[in-house]
């Protein structure tokens, strides 16, 4: 499942479908920020980042990554993100 990006419909996809033919895309509806669990992980680093006050231009970034590692070490996080979107845990 992938939401609409243009990145998501170029020509490395088509050939990725082309080699993996038991692959099959179902694209999110357009502005279904409800049914992407992307944008609940989104919101992770947000949090960190609207409440921060760095100290100089390289904080931030700090930041960014430490929430990304955070999310990248806990299978409850993603898990979460899941459970609290509209998406289905099953595809008909």
């Amino acid at each position: 499942m992938l939401d609409n990006s243009s990145t998501h419909k170029a020509r490395p996809i088509e050939q990725i479908l082309g080699w993996h033919r038991c692959l099959r895309i179902e694209y999110f509806p357009p502005y279904a920020p409800q049914l992407n669990p992307d944008e609940g992980i989104w919101v992770l680093p947000k949090q960190i980042l609207a409440n921060s006050c760095p100290n100089d231009v390289d904080e931030p970034l700090e930041d960014i990554l430490g929430a990304i590692e955070a999310i990248r070490n806990s299978s409850d996080k993603p898990r979460g993100c899941i459970a609290h979107s509209e998406l289905p845990f099953s595809l008909p």
